[in-house]
């Protein structure tokens, strides 16, 4: 494969590492390093960790079963993340379950403890409270732009929508949000 000219030699050298193999076997080597990623925008959709287990282990079967359809020249963060974002569509679908309900407090999905100050834990309980009562199209959009640090166009392309509906979704959420940053209202 032919690299382009505009690429840095550290560009080329991910290429090259990420066209090796067989997409079966860039699958299953990639999912080891994706997997805490994908956990962590499970439990931002599901907002319960057992729910966020089994999409997780859910979305990886999935993965290891459809590998050959994954293009090696794509980015297999993001074809596995549109895979769980679809498969979680297809879980709320069969539940009947529509956007803002079956939310838990943040307290009850027992987060790790990273033994940071006590007010910046507050402070990121209550963003993160604030962030799992917006509706879940929001709420995606969130985990995926300003979380996983996708860009509006790769958050647009991994929930299978146009952009502007990401940009909307994004400016609805950050003005349901603003509250925090002005000290609560």
């Amino acid at each position: 494969m032919r690299q382009p000219s505009n690429t840095n030699a550290s560009d080329r050298e991910i290429i090259r590492k990420k066209n090796r193999g067989s997409p079966q076997q860039i699958v299953r080597d990639g999912l080891p390093a994706v997997y805490p990623r994908l956990w962590r925008y499970a439990l931002s959709l599901t907002t319960k960790r057992d729910w966020a287990e089994d999409l997780s282990q859910q979305t990886c079967v999935r993965a290891i079963e459809k590998a050959e359809l994954f293009d090696p020249n794509t980015h297999l963060d993001r074809w596995l993340f549109r895979m769980m974002h679809n498969l979680w569509i297809n879980e709320l679908r069969s539940r009947k379950v529509r956007t803002g309900a079956g939310l838990v407090p943040v307290e009850d999905v027992g987060l790790p403890d990273e033994k940071v100050k006590t007010e910046a834990n507050i402070y990121a309980s209550e963003v993160l409270s604030a962030v799992n009562a917006l509706p879940e199209a929001q709420r995606a959009c969130v985990m995926l732009a300003y979380v996983e640090g996708y860009s509006y166009q790769e958050t647009a392309d991994v929930l299978d929508i146009p952009i502007g509906t990401v940009m909307s979704r994004l400016s609805a959420a950050r003005g349901k949000l603003a509250h925090l940053k002005e000290g609560g209202a």
